[in-house]
């Protein structure tokens, strides 16, 4: 391959190479192995409830193999997009700070298309193709996985330093906690103007929006953007899950659009809002990270090449490895109309028989005592 244009990283493979037995570069693949396993976690959500373990297994050997080693070789190998700065001039290269493309957008990209492979649960549309909720059961233990999640942000944002001397990292962890307000406070607000009440499930979403979306650029960027940033967030991540929602994606919990589309979001943000107080050197390219604002249109261009290099080679891949039958794990899911669900005594819900009548409004439940199977 010519210079400078890397696509696999061919060194060091298994810790052959004696070059690698380093005590610095140990310690990165296990950052590494724990950023992949993220990536794999996000898209068990958007297939919940249809696909069995065996082809989790599957699906695990395909991430932590394939997927997220060649597009991290990209990003943070000194592969071909980290070079669009020096090579093509365009600002800094693709920056990715801690993840925004490698770890989330990889998973929510992925999950999208592994969702589009497997279909959507029974009874999740109707025979119109209107969707029908199917609520979480305890929204509390939401909210309370959500928390734990912004706490460990801290560590996931800051700590890409990867240097604990490096005091830039309580601006990245004030900028955290900031994008993942604004985003929390846009979509309870913004769900609360459509409904006429707040919803909590949304609202935890949009926090996980924001936080998302605030990856990519926490050391590049003032408090006052991580706060725009985050916002936009909240109402995106929103506005996501109802589009899917029209293609009759079925993503139970939103992976899709927290990680895959504010994922983008955040990388597309790096090139509008980074000041250029800190990344000197980065990629090869002297001086500080800059925005579009700044006068370096270039950034927004190595951005804009990233994210569609991630969201084509993501989505490609995953949609046809591993096969579908191997993906899929079972038969039998959702034929529009082919069933309906009830709620039944014990608060489960349940496939029912009966045809579903034309007329009825999406949610509706069942008399408790109607025949399940």
């Amino acid at each position: 391959m010519a210079r400078g244009w890397s696509v696999l990283g061919l060194k060091g493979f298994a810790f052959l190479d004696s070059g690698v037995y380093d005590v610095g570069i140990f310690l990165f693949f296990l950052f590494q192995v724990v950023f992949m396993d993220t990536a794999a976690t996000i898209v068990t959500g958007a297939m919940a409830e249809r696909w069995k373990f065996k082809a989790f297994v599957v699906y695990g050997f395909f991430v932590s193999m394939i997927l997220y080693p060649v597009f991290g070789h990209w990003v943070w190998g000194g592969g071909w997009l980290s070079r669009l700065g020096v090579n093509l001039g365009l600002g800094y290269g693709f920056v990715d700070f801690a993840g925004a493309s490698v770890v989330h957008a990889v998973g929510g990209i992925c999950a999208l298309a592994k969702a589009m492979v497997i279909g959507p649960r029974i009874g999740r549309f109707d025979r119109d193709g209107k969707p029908r909720a199917i609520p979480g059961h305890n929204v509390p233990m939401v909210v309370i996985g959500v928390i734990i999640l912004v706490f460990g942000w801290f560590g996931f944002n800051a700590s890409s330093t990867l240097s604990g001397g490096d005091l830039r990292l309580a601006v990245m962890a004030v900028n955290t906690l900031l994008a993942a307000c604004a985003g929390c406070i846009s979509a309870m607000f913004f769900r609360w103007s459509k409904l006429g009440k707040p919803d909590p499930s949304m609202t935890a979403n949009g926090m996980l929006a924001g936080l998302v979306a605030v990856t990519a650029h926490c050391a590049f960027v003032p408090a006052w953007a991580a706060l725009i940033i985050g916002m936009v967030a909240g109402i995106l991540v929103c506005e996501g899950v109802f589009v899917l929602e029209r293609f009759e994606v079925d993503d139970p919990v939103g992976a899709v659009a927290v990680h895959g589309f504010n994922g983008l979001w955040g990388l597309l943000a790096l090139g509008l809002f980074a000041d250029g107080t800190y990344g000197n050197g980065l990629n090869g390219v002297d001086g500080g990270v800059r925005r579009l604002f700044f006068g370096d249109a270039g950034q927004l261009a190595a951005q804009a090449v990233g994210a569609v290099a991630c969201a084509v080679f993501v989505f490609g891949l995953s949609f046809f490895l591993p096969p579908p039958g191997e993906v899929a794990g079972h038969k039998g899911h959702s034929p529009r109309g082919g069933g309906r669900l009830g709620c039944s005594r014990d608060g489960r819900f349940r496939l029912c028989r009966r045809p579903i009548p034309r007329n009825e409004s999406p949610g509706h439940r069942l008399p408790v005592d109607t025949p399940g199977i």
